[in-house]
C-alpha cells in the first residue's frame, strides 16, 4: 500500500476501535427508552399513581394527578416521560427508572433522594405511571 494512502486509512481505522469495543459493552442497558411503558396496561399505570401517594413521594415532588404530591423539595415530575435523564445522570427508561426508585444511591451515590423501601414490583408500576406523563 502506498505510504500516502496508509496515512489516510490508518487514523480512520484507529478511530473505529473504541466504537467497536463499546458495541460489545452492553450499552443497550443505558440507551433504553420509555416505549415499553407507553403501552403499559392502564391498571399498572393507575396502580403506579396510587403507589406514588402511598410511598409519600409527594413529600418532595410535585406529581401530576397525585393529590398530595405538591412539594418542591425535589424536582417536579411533570412530563417525566419526555425527559432524557433521571436525576440528570441516567438515561431515562423503564429498567433504570425502576432501579432508581428501588435504590437511588446505588446508581448515583451522592443523590439526596432517599431509598423508600419500594419493592421492584411496586417500582415498575410507579415507573409506568411516571413514564406515561407526557
Amino acid at each position: 500500500m502506498p505510504h500516502g494512502l496508509r496515512a489516510l486509512i490508518e487514523p480512520a481505522w484507529i478511530a473505529c476501535v473504541p466504537l467497536a469495543l463499546l458495541a460489545g459493552c452492553g450499552l443497550d442497558d443505558f440507551t433504553e427508552r420509555s416505549a415499553p411503558y407507553a403501552d403499559a396496561p392502564p391498571a399498572r399505570v393507575e396502580r403506579g399513581r396510587q403507589l406514588l401517594a402511598q410511598y409519600q413521594c409527594g413529600s418532595c415532588h410535585a406529581i401530576p394527578e397525585v393529590p398530595i404530591a405538591r412539594a418542591d423539595v425535589g424536582p417536579p415530575l411533570t412530563a417525566f416521560g419526555r425527559r432524557s435523564y433521571i436525576a440528570g445522570h441516567l438515561p431515562n427508561g423503564p429498567d433504570l427508572l425502576t432501579r432508581w426508585i428501588v435504590s437511588p444511591s446505588s446508581l448515583v451515590p451522592d443523590t439526596t433522594m432517599p431509598s423508600m423501601g419500594v419493592s421492584a414490583e411496586d417500582a415498575r408500576d410507579m415507573a409506568a405511571y411516571l413514564l406515561s406523563l407526557e
